[in-house]
């Protein structure tokens, strides 16, 4: 049976690949995004092309603060909730006023709408961020969180204001950790797309450490998969890793996109960055046990699929001038 739904950050890398697979199963999507000048525009225009032009989707551009929130979800059944100010190296100093205002508030804006909406399932799309430097590996949910960064911050308080309306207010909610999320349409300021580019046009690119650190490798079409699922699944848990199974090292991920591209990477060494952390790994016993989640795309064919998205879009963007 089709659904209402209403996607926030439906033109961002994720959502819009999120909303795509509700459009296929024939829900109704509402989207919104206020397209923030983290990146160019023209990636979310890019993003948006295809949506438009489907039959059961409407898109109303925005800011979560200052939009009529009760009209926009008086018919809905499921909120997921996308938008985010983005990034761990951009949130410190002036920048960090930015986080406040499009995730902490945006998303407390969100829940005090939801608290006179019962029966509204509303999925959050938090980060593998709050963790910060954790000792525990594959780390569970149950860990005490210790987030590195202002960015990580913002995720965590999100996930409490979650805990605090759900407690209190009966809010039918999830969360979902988001581990190293990679694939077409990936953000341009998120590493592999960086690493990727920076090989294509054969310039150098920063690794910041020595390149021994490791991330847990999630592809794109998995993350919609689990956030479809927390949107159809009614759970005993509020918090859920989603991970893509493929942990590897960074100077491990760039050989594999040597190889895909046929290409040498040049590539400068500096010093580790602030909020960055040596390691991640999501234990995602939790995920496959409530909502048989089983991520089933391989690093290798995800950074194909990433490598050939990044080839168009570099020809396009060289065609528009």
């Amino acid at each position: 049976m089709s659904k209402k739904v209403l996607v926030t950050g439906c033109a961002g890398f994720i959502g819009s690949r999120l909303c795509e697979a509700l459009l296929d199963r024939e829900d109704e999507v509402q989207g919104i995004d206020c397209f923030t000048d983290y990146y160019p525009r023209f990636f979310k225009e890019h993003n948006l092309e295809t949506l438009l032009s489907r039959p059961g989707f409407t898109f109303v551009e925005g800011d979560l603060n200052n939009l009529d929130l009760a009209s926009l979800l008086a018919d809905r059944s499921v909120l997921y909730h996308l938008a985010a100010q983005a990034g761990v190296r951009a949130s410190w100093g002036r920048e960090f006023e930015a986080y406040v205002h499009h995730n902490i508030r945006a998303t407390q804006r969100l829940l005090e709408t939801l608290k006179e909406r019962p029966g509204i399932r509303f999925v959050f799309a938090s980060s593998s961020s709050v963790y910060g430097l954790v000792r525990q590996f594959p780390t569970p949910e149950d860990v005490i969180l210790g987030p590195n960064s202002p960015y990580g911050a913002t995720k965590a308080t999100c996930e409490h204001l979650l805990s605090l309306y759900a407690e209190n207010w009966g809010i039918d909610g999830v969360a979902l950790r988001y581990f190293t999320v990679y694939g077409p349409r990936q953000r341009p300021d998120m590493a592999f797309h960086k690493f990727l580019r920076a090989i294509l046009e054969d310039r150098p690119l920063d690794i910041y450490g020595d390149g021994s650190q490791s991330r847990d490798c999630t592809y794109v079409d998995d993350i919609v998969a689990a956030t479809l699922r927390a949107g159809d699944t009614r759970t005993r848990s509020r918090v859920f890793n989603v991970g893509g199974g493929s942990r590897r090292a960074l100077r491990d991920i760039l050989d594999v996109m040597q190889e895909i591209l046929g290409r040498k990477a040049r590539i400068r060494y500096l010093d580790r960055e602030r909020g960055d952390v040596p390691r991640t790994h999501a234990d995602i016993t939790r995920i496959r046990e409530e909502f048989g989640y089983n991520p089933g795309t391989s690093l290798e064919e995800g950074l194909l699929r990433e490598a050939r998205w990044m080839e168009g879009i570099l020809q396009e963007m060289g065609s528009t001038g």
